[in-house]
């Protein structure tokens, strides 16, 4: 892996064992993202998405095949290093939000914070300045089920970014918006992505492609040139 690539995939494959035998999620998986791109995970359901997102965020291994973040072998990495790599370069942002709802926004920005051990002191600080950044600071003390769905998206990509990762992890996150809310979120992330972050976008919506510089598609598991 050169110094160019933030996520480098090599010969992946991913099988889930079940009473009915086994299931292959990922055949053979090769794929590259340079940093600083702004990649699109394209496939119908089924085809091995949500698998991939799940290895690219630590949240789970291939059967076989090495995953680099950073130049750094992700196989070779207890669970608490891949934990911590988890913590320290990987933002996620879901569809369905994810915040913890007795948390009020700004809490929930300040919590990864706390798992990687970052001082109270600076913690609430930059949680607000995030905030601010995502134009809802004055809803920093909301609980999320006082906010609309735009709002609540606007604190995950945040939360996101407390951090300060180098890769962000997206999965679906317009689905839940509608057209307009939608746009606004992706026209957030071009920001975050021109400020220099990578970001890899798991999408169904072929429009969204207008806002990234590539799309990967994977088809029954494995990388395919077309949808």
């Amino acid at each position: 892996m050169t110094d160019e690539y933030a996520i480098e995939v090599r010969s992946v494959t991913k099988v889930y064992q079940s009473g009915k035998g086994e299931f292959r999620a990922l055949h053979n998986v090769s794929l590259q993202i340079k940093k600083g791109e702004f990649v699109a995970l394209m496939g119908r359901s089924g085809s091995g998405k949500s698998t991939l997102m799940n290895i690219l965020g630590c949240l789970d291994r291939p059967s076989s095949g090495d995953v680099l973040l950073d130049r750094e072998n992700l196989s070779r990495l207890t669970d608490g290093q891949l934990a911590e790599v988890r913590g320290k370069k990987i933002g996620f942002i879901f569809q369905t939000f994810n915040l913890v709802p007795t948390l009020n926004a700004l809490k929930n920005v300040v919590l990864p914070m706390i798992f990687v051990g970052v001082p109270k002191a600076s913690r609430e600080h930059r949680a607000l300045e995030l905030l601010r950044r995502m134009g809802i600071e004055n809803w920093a003390t909301h609980l999320p089920s006082e906010l609309s769905g735009g709002q609540q998206q606007r604190v995950s990509i945040a939360r996101a970014l407390s951090n300060n990762p180098t890769i962000i992890l997206a999965d679906e996150p317009t689905g839940n918006l509608d057209s307009k809310t939608g746009e606004k979120v992706m026209e957030f992330l071009s920001m975050i992505n021109k400020e220099g972050k990578t970001i890899l976008l798991v999408t169904h919506d072929p429009l969204l492609t207008r806002y990234t510089t590539r799309t990967i598609y994977l088809k029954d598991g494995e990388v395919s040139d077309r949808p």
